[in-house]
């Protein structure tokens, strides 16, 4: 019975969302934009390395076909020019570009309603929200309470939070409230409870996530968050892929933040790990243990939080190509009639302005050795992808899109 790998490239977009304007973000392209950085050369976006941007594995299951089919043209690089499996372009039609939302949507259930979201002003939560989290925590007061950069803010509050015991409350464009507190100093098991019982007051407002972003370190020059974040979110309106997976007795690892992101549900096995090459790492370990018919999950999450948050399309670009080197080393493990699936939840432009998402188009790139290469065209709703996961699993199809196969 074949197994399913799906490698979620956090932020990946391709650009070409036909509803970008109504974002802010038209004209925005994370893959399209780095390369260009890549290939001008002359220093005009800070920490882009001169020389084209060197993806030869993905460009050869269709990265650059999928790019231009999204966009109208290839970025400097890449060729149209596939060399195997099959590829396409993925369009969201969920309300929001949040984490959840494409997630959601990629395991077969569209997002139905507007998340909520925090006003970008000082102070940014309402007094009742803030009292709650105040008197859940037993705590003196909050920092922060306000839209900032995690790692921007831990630095700026760090000290104060380790002095007061106050913990740093902030938020994003995104449908979050963050809490960031010392490991040691605060407690992390304290933080875990102080994010659940937060989440009990957020939910009601359609926060998708209450997040916790543990830190360590001394000062402000040594302070780092830990691979311990824990995400509290609202659970899908829907059976996801993932609790058809499991209802039908298949393993389901999750890898990284991914079981989070679903609120625990359709999981057999949850596997926590911080960093790309280390959720690499136990992705393969992940496909030496799943039995047939299996799905594994990973969200490669640094794509998203540590250069396209932070604008750093040379940091992208690295993290890219490091990702593409080690392809072979995960086609080489897969079985005759395994499908690998390579994706992405939205867009992050590091060249854009802002530190949000952007509303773009994602690659649907499938690999299979069974699988002959072509092209699946533009899929009108991310859900095409869970559904062609469950039709290669053999799963009974959801109510939203269809195969790809």
């Amino acid at each position: 019975m074949p197994r399913a790998i799906l490698c979620l490239l956090d932020s990946f977009g391709i650009g070409g969302a036909p509803d970008a304007a109504d974002f802010g973000d038209e004209g925005s392209n994370t893959l399209g934009h780095i390369a260009q950085a890549c290939a001008s050369g002359n220093g005009d976006v800070p920490g882009v390395r001169s020389g084209l941007l060197n993806l030869p594995n993905m460009d050869a299951l269709g990265l650059g076909a999928a790019a231009e089919l999204s966009t109208g043209s290839v970025p400097p690089g890449l060729t149209n020019q596939p060399k195997g499996g099959r590829w396409g372009v993925g369009r969201e039609v969920s309300i929001g570009k949040d984490t959840p939302s494409g997630h959601w949507e990629i395991a077969g259930v569209p997002v139905p309603f507007e998340w909520g979201y925090f006003p970008n002003t000082v102070p940014t939560f309402p007094d009742d929200l803030v009292e709650n989290v105040i008197r859940a925590g037993n705590v003196p007061g909050i920092l922060g309470n306000c839209h900032a950069s995690g790692t921007t803010i831990i630095e700026e509050l760090g000290e104060e939070s380790i002095r007061t015991g106050k913990p740093i409350c902030y938020t994003s464009i995104d449908s979050v409230f963050q809490i960031a507190a010392h490991e040691t100093h605060f407690g992390l098991e304290r933080l875990y409870e102080l994010c659940e019982k937060t989440f009990a007051f957020t939910a009601p407002m359609k926060i998708g996530r209450v997040i916790a972003r543990p830190f360590v370190g001394e000062d402000a020059a040594s302070f780092k968050r830990t691979g311990n974040r824990r995400d509290f979110a609202i659970e899908p309106p829907e059976p996801t892929l993932l609790d058809r997976a499991t209802e039908a007795g298949r393993q389901v690892y999750a890898v990284g933040k991914v079981s989070d992101i679903y609120a625990g549900r359709g999981i057999t096995h949850k596997i926590k790990a911080s960093g790309n090459m280390v959720l690499f790492d136990r992705t393969l370990e992940a496909l030496d243990m799943a039995t047939d018919g299996a799905l594994i999950f990973t969200n490669f999450v640094d794509f998203d939080t540590e250069y396209g948050h932070r604008r750093d399309p040379g940091g992208y670009a690295g993290a890219l190509e490091a990702f593409d080197a080690r392809l072979p080393e995960l086609i080489a493990r897969l079985r005759n009639d395994d499908l690998l699936v390579l994706t992405a939840d939205h867009g992050n432009d590091p060249t854009w302005p802002g530190t949000d998402h952007t509303r773009e188009q994602v690659p649907i790139l499938l690999f299979s050795r069974s699988l002959a290469p072509g092209s699946i065209g533009l899929r009108p709703v991310l859900s095409d992808i869970g559904e062609t996961i469950a039709h290669w699993l053999g799963l009974a199809p959801g109510p939203h899109g269809t195969s790809a196969l």
